[in-house]
């Protein structure tokens, strides 16, 4: 591994020839060990942050409170962190302080899993005094010595925890898992933006209905700071259309297939996305494709009603919300035997949706105003009339009669319409 990346040999040669320890450790060592792509390059040394500094041309501080300089070279950036032991932790998330120390295991002591607590040498050698190496042969995630302090050191172990598990294909050791299940209501303490991340992270992976099952199984999400209004156990009742999810490449669409599946009104999915911090681009996204699913499933099956308002629902929810919702519809089509208002809706329109629904997008000539033949401003010099919410409204209604086919995609047709509707 080191000899695919210059730097980090680079990092590790100038640390070694100084008389100080270094090693690559964590998650690179990792997913060396795993044959697997390396991303983030972790150093450890028993240098302390000032002689880093000295060592090398240009550093950034960016974590000394913890012992971390960033070295900046021309291959990228590297963040090397002198061995520490850290004190009581605060708010079960981060140290009260740390202790800088020169002995490399109990630094690794420290970590969390034991599949994180190996380390690397220049030379390629990995030191691994908890057995990680074992434990990924046996398909493992085991805690670092005791479970129950490890999660209670920091609570979003836990989630992490659910993290590597499904990622990895590992199976949670029983007195690691036991810890969890122990140790789920300290959750409440980690800010909602960090579990967002870890969620993010799971859903994004390779095995996001594992990840799904876990969390089912371990029930933390009903230890979050805030409460969701998600009723999640309805993913038990769809556990063979979970394994749709990964078959979803986007991100987007498998956070949409996972609420859909939970029967949650559009709006309420919304709010709860913004307490968990997802951005705003990152909820619209998913509400409108909820949003779009509710419409169509509140149409007649009949083609020529269905046609109309997903046509409609399109320009008001946007092209790409719909090619998102076929996507899932496609997805769950194989999946029967399910009862309730979506099973329902994937027996008897989804069908005619899938088969019909891009066909009849590639007959609406425009799905914007952007795409419209005429402005706001065309509106008010033809009419006479200053701006106002009126030219929105109006602007809206014959964007919509243009994708039903009403009205030509015409600036005159368009203006004669306008004055008609005056």
């Amino acid at each position: 591994m080191l000899g695919e990346d210059r730097g980090a040999s680079y990092v590790l040669a100038k640390l070694t020839e100084a008389g100080y320890e270094a090693y690559l450790v964590g998650g690179c060592v990792r997913d060396a060990v795993l044959d697997r792509p390396i991303k983030d390059i972790d150093i450890a040394t028993s240098a302390l942050p000032e002689q880093v500094i000295a060592i090398f041309p240009r550093t950034a501080p960016t974590g000394l409170q913890h012992g971390t300089v960033t070295v900046i070279l021309q291959q990228g950036t590297y963040e090397v962190t002198t061995f520490r032991q850290e004190a009581e932790y605060e708010g079960f998330r981060r140290p009260a302080s740390v202790a800088y120390i020169s002995d490399l295991t109990e630094d690794l002591k420290r970590r969390d899993f034991t599949m994180n607590a190996m380390a690397m040498d220049r030379g390629g050698e990995v030191i691994d005094p908890f057995a990680g190496q074992k434990d990924l042969a046996l398909g493992v995630l085991r805690c670092v010595g005791k479970a129950e302090e490890r999660f209670g050191e920091d609570a979003l172990r836990m989630l992490r925890c659910i993290r590597f598990a499904s990622t990895y294909d590992l199976q949670v050791e029983e007195s690691t898992w036991q810890a969890l299940l122990e140790q789920a209501p300290l959750l409440r303490h980690i800010a909602m933006e960090r579990v967002r991340s870890e969620l993010q992270r799971m859903i994004d992976g390779p095995a996001p209905a594992r990840a799904v099952r876990l969390l089912l199984a371990s029930r933390l999400t009903a230890h979050l700071k805030k409460q969701l209004p998600l009723p999640y156990e309805r993913w038990l009742a769809w556990d063979d259309a979970l394994d749709a999810v990964s078959a979803l490449e986007e991100q987007h669409d498998r956070w949409s297939m996972l609420l859909m599946l939970l029967e949650v009104p559009a709006d309420v999915v919304r709010t709860a996305l913004q307490e968990l911090t997802f951005s705003r681009a990152d909820g619209d996204a998913v509400e409108a494709v909820l949003a779009l699913r509710e419409a169509v499933a509140a149409s007649p099956a009949d083609p020529a009603p269905l046609e109309r308002v997903w046509k409609l629902g399109a320009v008001r929810r946007g092209i790409a919300a719909a090619r998102v919702l076929l996507r899932l519809l496609r997805a769950l089509q194989p999946i029967a035997g399910q009862r309730g208002e979506l099973a329902l809706f994937l027996e008897t329109t989804a069908p005619e949706l899938v088969r019909r629904g891009e066909e009849w997008l590639s007959e609406v000539p425009c799905f914007s105003l952007k795409e419209l033949a005429i402005s706001g401003k065309d509106l008010a010099s033809e009419l006479g009339m200053q701006p106002g919410p009126w030219m929105g409204k109006l602007l809206q209604d014959l964007l919509e009669r243009t994708a039903l086919g009403e009205l030509p995609n015409e600036r005159e047709k368009l203006l004669q319409a306008a004055r008609a509707a005056k």
